[in-house]
C-alpha cells in the first residue's frame, strides 16, 4: 500500500473511526440539506424570539420602570440560566430518544412563552416568561447537532453545521428588522386593546408578532425524518439487521470528557468567551447607536439588523467551511485553529467602532467585527462533534451549550451593563463599556483556544483507540 493510501486510510479512521465496519450509506443529500434548511428556520425563529429585547430596551425600561442592569438580566440571565439547566437532561434525551420530536416540542414551548411575554405587566412576569423561552430553546441545538452529524459525512460536517449556525445571525438580524418595522408604535408610548388580553403597551404586540408563527414551525419540524444513528459505540443487531443503540451511562460520558479535559475545557472556554463578546455587543449596539449618535430605534434596528444578517451569516458559514478545508489538507486541529485565532482578526474592529465620531464609520467596523467574530460559531460545534462518539454527542453538546450560555448569554449583556452603571456611572458612557469588556474577553478567548491546539490532536488519537476498544 502506498504512503498516500495509508494516509488516506488513517485520515478516514480519524474522522470516521467506526468505518472499520460497513455502515449504511448516508441519506439522500438533497433531503439532508432540506432538513438543514428547516432546522435553520427553527434556529432563526429561536433567535428572533431570543434577541427581540435588544431593540425594545428603551420602551420596556420606560414602561416597566427598570434599570439597565435589570434589562440585561431579562436579555441574558433569565434566559441563559434556565436554557442551560434544561439543556443537560435534554442532552441525555437526545442521545437516547427521537430527536425530531424533541425539537418540535421545544419549538412549540418557546413560541408560546414568547407570545406570553406580550402579556407581562411587571419585571418579574417578564423574567418568568423569558425563562420559559430558554427552557423551550434548550431542546434545539443539542438535537440539531446530533441529527446533522448523522445526515452528513465528516468531510462535509463543518460546512453543514456552519449553514445551520446561520440561523443565529439571520434570527438576530431579523429580530431587529422586524422590531424596527413596528417600533413606530412603541416610540410613542401608546397602548392598544386586544381581544381577551385587554390593554397592552405597543411593544408587547411585538412579542405576539414574533411568537405565534413559531407554532407553524413546530409542526413543520415534526414532519422531518429521524436519521439512523451512525457510529454507535455499543449496539445490538436484530435478525433483520436493525441496529439499536445501547445506552451509555452518564458516568462513562463524564469519564470520557474528564480524560480529554485538556481539550474540552479550553475549547468550551474559548467558544463561551467568543459568545460572551458577541451576545454582549449585540444586546447593546442598538442602544449605543441611539445614545451616542442620536439615531432612532427604528433606524438603529434596521441598519444593525442587516449588518448581522449579511455579515453574521457569511462569517459563520466561512468559519465552518474553513475548518473543513484545513482538516481536509491534513491539519488535524484545523477546526480548533479557526476557533482559536479568529478572535485576533475581530479584535481591532471590535475595540475601534465605539470610539468613532461618525456612526457610518462605526457601522462599517461593526460589519467587519461581526464577520470575523462569527467564525467560531461555525467551527465550534463541528469541533466538538469531531471529538465525541455518537452516543456521547448530545450530552457533550449540552455541556458546551450550558457553558456558552451561562458565560456568553448570562454574563455578556450584564457585564457591559455593569461597566456602564458602576464603573462609568453614566448611561451615556456605554461606548466605553463596549470597548473595555469585549477587549478583555476576546484576548482571554484567544489564549484559551491556543491552549487547546496540541491536546486536540491527542484527543483525536484517543477517540480512535477508544472506539476500537469499546465498539461492540
Amino acid at each position: 500500500m502506498s504512503e498516500v493510501e495509508v494516509a488516506a486510510e488513517v485520515e478516514e479512521e480519524l474522522h470516521h473511526p467506526h468505518s472499520r465496519k460497513p455502515e449504511k450509506p448516508y441519506p439522500n443529500q438533497f433531503y439532508a440539506w432540506y432538513v438543514v434548511g428547516v432546522l435553520v428556520l427553527a434556529f432563526t425563529f429561536s433567535f428572533i424570539d431570543r434577541q427581540i429585547l435588544s431593540l425594545l430596551v428603551g420602551p420596556i425600561k420606560r414602561d416597566l420602570e427598570i434599570s439597565d442592569t435589570q434589562m440585561s438580566l431579562l436579555q441574558g440571565f433569565a434566559f441563559a440560566v434556565f436554557y442551560s439547566i434544561a439543556g443537560l437532561p435534554i442532552g441525555r434525551l437526545v442521545d437516547r430518544h427521537h430527536r425530531i420530536n424533541i425539537i418540535a416540542v421545544g419549538v412549540f414551548i418557546w413560541s408560546v412563552m414568547t407570545a406570553l411575554c406580550g402579556t407581562a405587566r411587571s419585571f418579574l412576569q417578564l423574567f418568568v416568561f423569558r425563562a420559559g423561552v430558554g427552557v423551550g430553546e434548550a431542546a434545539l441545538s443539542p438535537s440539531a447537532y446530533s441529527i446533522i452529524a448523522d445526515y452528513f459525512p465528516p468531510k462535509r460536517l463543518g460546512f453543514a453545521l456552519g449553514v445551520y449556525g446561520m440561523g443565529v445571525y439571520i434570527g438576530a438580524g431579523l429580530a431587529l428588522i422586524i422590531g424596527a418595522a413596528v417600533i413606530g408604535l412603541v416610540s410613542n408610548g401608546g397602548g392598544m386593546v386586544l381581544p381577551l388580553i385587554g390593554e397592552v403597551y405597543a411593544w408587547q404586540v411585538t412579542f405576539f408578532i414574533v411568537g405565534f408563527p413559531g407554532l407553524l414551525v413546530a409542526f413543520w419540524v415534526w414532519t422531518l425524518k429521524e436519521p439512523d444513528r451512525r457510529g454507535y459505540m455499543r449496539k445490538t443487531v436484530a435478525e433483520d439487521g436493525t441496529e439499536t443503540a445501547v445506552e451509555v451511562p452518564v458516568s462513562e460520558v463524564v469519564a470520557y470528557m474528564r480524560t480529554n479535559w485538556r481539550t474540552i475545557v479550553p475549547l468550551n472556554i474559548c467558544y463561551a468567551l467568543s459568545a460572551m463578546m458577541a451576545y454582549g455587543i449585540a444586546a447593546w449596539i442598538p442602544t449605543f447607536l441611539v445614545r451616542t449618535y442620536g439615531w432612532s430605534y427604528p433606524e438603529a434596528g434596521w441598519w444593525y439588523g442587516w449588518a448581522i444578517v449579511i455579515f453574521g451569516t457569511t462569517g459563520v458559514v466561512a468559519g465552518g467551511w474553513m475548518g473543513d478545508v484545513l482538516t481536509s489538507r491534513g491539519i488535524r486541529n484545523g477546526r480548533m485553529m479557526v476557533c482559536a485565532f479568529t478572535g485576533l482578526a475581530a479584535l481591532p474592529f471590535t475595540v475601534l467602532y465605539p470610539l468613532m465620531d461618525s456612526p457610518w464609520v462605526a457601522l462599517v467596523l461593526i460589519c467587519f467585527s461581526t464577520f470575523f467574530a462569527t467564525f467560531t460559531t461555525g467551527a465550534g460545534p463541528s469541533t466538538l462533534q469531531e471529538l465525541m462518539p455518537n452516543q456521547m454527542r448530545g450530552f457533550a453538546s449540552a455541556i458546551m451549550i450550558f457553558v456558552v450560555n451561562i458565560i456568553g448569554l448570562g454574563l455578556g449583556p450584564t457585564s457591559i451593563a455593569l461597566a456602564t452603571d458602576y464603573i462609568y456611572g453614566d448611561e451615556m458612557m456605554l461606548r466605553y463599556s463596549l470597548v473595555l469588556v469585549p477587549a478583555v474577553v476576546l484576548v482571554v478567548a484567544v489564549i484559551s483556544g491556543i491552549l487547546a491546539l496540541r491536546p486536540y490532536i491527542e484527543s483525536l488519537d484517543y477517540l480512535k483507540r477508544w472506539s476500537a476498544e469499546n465498539e461492540k
